[in-house]
Parts: structure tokens; sequence; C-alpha cells
């Protein structure tokens, strides 16, 4: 029997498209994914968001 002391398997960092708010003052963004919208407005200050990729930890 192995023991890792407590270590953890390190997370995958993935490219992902995610939504990004326009607003200078906002710094929301979000998943495509788990987005229902086909343009989202932005949950924290109200803005527009727009597309970008950005390098994120992997969900399974």
């Amino acid at each position: 029997m192995a023991y890792f002391n407590n270590q953890k398997e390190p997370v995958k960092n993935v490219e992902t498209n995610v939504w990004s708010c326009v607003s200078e003052d906002c710094q929301g963004w979000m998943r495509e994914n788990y987005s229902f919208d086909k343009e989202p407005t932005c949950p924290i200050c109200q803005s527009e968001m727009e597309r970008e990729v950005r390098v994120v930890p992997e969900m399974k």
C-alpha cells in the first residue's frame, strides 16, 4: 500500500472558450459551455460580454 502524503493529482489547464465582460471596472467571465444565452450579459454588472479564449483548469 502506498501513501502519497495527501498529495493530489495536478489539475490540467486547457484552452477554453469563455465570455468576458467588456467593462473596465468588472472582472466577470464565464465558460461558454455554461451559458444559456447566445450573447449573455454580465451577471455582476449587466454589461455586454465578448468571446475570448483563456487557459483555465479543466472541469470534468
